[in-house]
């Protein structure tokens, strides 16, 4: 199995940064495909917001290009979400997502990011 732990949420105000960090454990990390990070807005639904791919490659929402930098170690043990420029509607709670080979998907627990005008 595999563990995600993010932490790095908080309440920043508009036009500032934060960086989220997901701890990536457990038997089957070999087997992890992508990681990514999702994110859920009070009353909407969750969405994609960044993901890389075990080689490297990686993609992101439309509303965030430019100012979000998903990257990981070089052990993939964590993977980051450098958000800058941030904007009151970034605010949501964020999850760190992997997918793994015949398993599916595993999630975190999620950190809040709160963004002030």
């Amino acid at each position: 199995q595999v563990q995600l732990v993010e932490s790095g949420g908080g309440l920043v105000q508009a036009g500032e940064s934060l960086r989220l960090s997901c701890a990536v454990s457990g038997r089957m990390t070999f087997a992890i495909i992508t990681t990514a990070w999702y994110r859920q807005a009070p009353g909407g639904q969750r969405e994609l917001v960044a993901r890389i791919t075990r080689s490297g490659s990686t993609n992101y929402a439309d509303s965030v290009k430019g100012r979000f930098t998903i990257s990981r170690d070089d052990a993939k043990t964590t993977v980051w979400l450098q958000m800058n420029s941030l904007k009151p509607e970034d605010t949501a709670v964020y999850y760190c997502n992997a997918d793994v080979m015949r398993q599916g998907d595993y999630w975190g627990q999620g950190t809040q990011v709160t963004v002030s005008s």
